[in-house]
């Protein structure tokens, strides 16, 4: 059986069109795969901003922990394990102010985690521990950034891949919508586009 960790993240609620486009991946990877499905909703339930109790949880031994280091590092840990135990995960992201949403990047800041997600090799190079995983990362933006003379804007997309990448998780393939702002025919042909990329993600997981 497949495990499926869908992550979605836009404040837009059901207006948003990654959460959108990542919840019909993964339900449809669950149902041509057979596969169990665990949401993680960062809007809905966003993880707090990392504190010195997670910083010096994390390095501190088990027992040498304080409660709040308990429970920092006990979030922490959750989340690490549900990426842990997800065989494909599906990625949801708006793009807030050129860059991810502020609880998506308080989940990375939670499982990028020294020695548990990554490490170092003998050389110092940085080595991703969550290994042998499919990553699918649906990006929505509502101007153009896939080409054209705003991709040097897109602080969403490379950002994601880089930390996907540094924890392991390099088998990625991104769907994006973009360009849904310039007007309702445009919006119109933006979300086709997205729909057709997304039956043709499900048709080769059949």
């Amino acid at each position: 059986m497949t495990n499926i960790l869908l992550v979605t993240s836009s404040p837009r609620g059901a207006e948003s069109l990654s959460t959108r486009f990542a919840t019909e991946i993964a339900e449809g990877f669950k149902v041509r795969l057979g596969g169990a499905l665990l949401t993680r909703d960062l809007s809905f339930n966003p993880p707090p901003h990392i504190t010195q109790a997670y910083i010096h949880g994390r390095v501190a031994t088990p027992e040498a922990r304080t409660p709040e280091q308990v429970k920092a590092v006990g979030l922490a840990q959750e989340l690490v394990d549900e990426v842990k135990a997800a065989d494909v995960i599906v990625l949801g992201s708006g793009m807030i102010n050129f860059g991810p949403s502020s609880q998506l990047k308080a989940w990375f800041d939670h499982i990028t985690w020294p020695g548990v997600t990554f490490g170092y090799s003998a050389a110092g190079r940085p080595q991703g521990l969550l290994t042998g995983k499919k990553v699918y990362l649906v990006t929505a933006a509502g101007g153009v950034f896939s080409e054209g003379d705003w991709v040097p804007f897109d602080f969403q997309t490379g950002y994601l891949r880089h930390l996907l990448g540094f924890i392991g998780l390099t088998d990625i393939e991104i769907v994006r919508v973009e360009g849904t702002v310039f007007g309702p025919e445009a919006a119109k042909a933006a979300i086709a586009a997205t729909e057709a990329q997304v039956r043709s993600v499900l048709e080769k997981a059949a």
